[in-house]
């Protein structure tokens, strides 16, 4: 499929949440988000990562679009609320906008993860990893990125297809420069192997109480993720509120209970606009952490 036709048609705002119109609360401003122990990666994260994907494509996104003085105004104030962990991918076009965020903040308090366009192995647009991986770094301005995914896996032989980077990605863990690595899953055989292999540390899935813009009914989807927790693997939570379709009062606090306290995830990426989005957010998911 053509990258670009599937991230406009079948993965519109990757990580998915545009609140629009008024009735969001601003929550209270002492309540911040905790940490996480994510599997068995090594990794503790906040349980809110700031996805910089909404309607993401062709290296622009609609955190991208509010330009790199809001983009890093919502960066240093997700920070303040707990937030510590930046969602990010190349075709975003958002690495160099978490990098001039990451100029004022603390490196090793925050959690950096992106993810990699791949192509079949043996094709003739296969890609050098290592120099992608470099030039992720550069753009971000660090020396090491904690989780690097393959991007977008719709195929449940990813492992099959996908060798060269698999290889490569684990040289560029082994040699300190990835400390963990993993897949986002946009197919239901594709999360199956992602939950059970085990060069995987780190899963992306799709996962919200209606069933929408997901690879599975949520029950399905729900239950492998529980087998890919108990192999040990992180896994974080997208489309939380499909892709922005689920967005009343209502419809908000359901699907952040639902990830919260019956989704088999350990921390969600949510796609926020703005600071009264991610205030709405961080107290929702805070109070249903603590409920």
């Amino acid at each position: 499929m053509d990258r670009r036709k599937f991230i406009r048609t079948g993965a519109t705002g990757v990580v998915g949440l545009a609140i629009i119109g008024s009735g969001i609360n601003c929550g209270n401003s002492s309540v911040t988000v905790d940490k996480v122990k994510l599997g068995k990666s090594g990794l503790r994260v906040s349980r809110i990562a700031m996805g910089t994907g909404t309607v993401g494509y062709g290296k622009a996104s609609n955190q991208t679009r509010l330009g790199m003085e809001k983009f890093v105004n919502l960066a240093h104030h997700a920070y303040e609320r707990g937030i510590r962990f930046y969602d990010m991918a190349d075709v975003y076009g958002s690495q160099p906008f978490v990098g001039e965020a990451l100029k004022t903040l603390p490196r090793d308090k925050v959690t950096l993860m992106t993810k990699i366009w791949t192509q079949p192995d043996g094709s003739e647009n296969m890609s050098n990893v290592r120099e992608i991986i470099d030039r992720c770094r550069q753009e971000i301005g660090t020396d090491y990125i904690d989780i690097l995914l393959m991007h977008c896996m719709t195929q449940g032989d990813w492992h099959k297809t996908r060798t060269h980077y698999m290889d490569a990605l684990s040289k560029a863990k082994q040699d300190g420069i990835v400390k963990a690595v993993g897949v986002s899953c946009h197919n239901i055989d594709a999360l199956a192997e992602a939950a059970v292999n085990p060069w995987t540390d780190v899963v992306l899935a799709r996962i919200n109480p209606f069933g929408t813009n997901m690879d599975a009914a949520p029950d399905v989807v729900n239950e492998t993720l529980k087998k890919a927790q108990q192999n040990g693997k992180g896994v974080v939570g997208m489309k939380i509120f499909g892709e922005g379709k689920h967005i009343s009062e209502t419809e908000r606090e359901q699907s952040i209970g639902f990830a919260v306290t019956q989704g088999n995830i350990h921390c969600m990426t949510l796609g926020l606009e703005s600071e009264s989005q991610l205030d709405d957010a961080v107290e929702r998911v805070m109070r249903n952490a603590k409920g």
